[in-house]
C-alpha cells in the first residue's frame, strides 16, 4: 500500500512539475492517457532514482563535499533527463527539453514531493 501511496504522490508531482516548469511536458489523447502516462513516468522516474542515485553518491562523494551539496542539483537533472530518454523509448508522452528544464524540473519535483509527503500521514506511506 505504501508503494502505491509514493507513486501517486510521485505522479501528482510530476503532473505539478508539468504546469509549472516549461519545457517539461506530458501528454496524452485524453485525460486518462494522461494519467496512465504519468504514472508510468512516475514508476520510471522511482525506479531510476532507486537504483542509480546511492551508487552516483558513493562515486561522487568527493563532488558532493566539494560543493556542499550542490552537485546534487546537477545529479538530479540529469537522473530527470535519463527518465526523459527511457520514457520516449517506451512511447511514453513524457518530454524534458534540456537540461535547464530538467534541473528546474527536478527541483520543483523534489519540493512538490516533499510538501505532499508531509501531507500524507506516515501510517499510510508506510504500509
Amino acid at each position: 500500500m505504501g508503494f502505491l501511496i509514493r507513486l501517486a504522490i510521485t505522479a501528482i508531482a510530476l503532473w505539478i512539475t508539468t504546469l509549472i516548469v516549461p519545457g517539461v511536458d506530458v501528454g496524452g489523447r485524453s485525460g486518462g492517457n494522461t494519467a496512465l502516462a504519468l504514472v508510468a513516468v512516475a514508476l520510471i522516474f522511482g525506479v531510476v532514482n532507486a537504483v542509480l542515485k546511492p551508487v552516483i553518491k558513493v562515486v561522487g562523494c568527493v563532488f558532493y563535499l566539494l560543493t556542499l551539496g550542490l552537485f546534487a542539483l546537477v545529479v538530479n537533472a540529469l537522473l530527470f533527463l535519463l527518465t526523459d530518454w527511457i520514457a520516449r523509448h517506451l512511447d511514453l508522452p513524457f518530454r524534458v527539453e534540456g537540461f535547464w528544464p530538467a534541473f528546474w524540473g527536478a527541483i520543483v519535483m523534489a519540493v512538490v514531493t516533499w510538501l505532499i509527503s508531509v501531507a500524507v500521514p506516515d501510517s499510510l506511506a508506510d504500509r
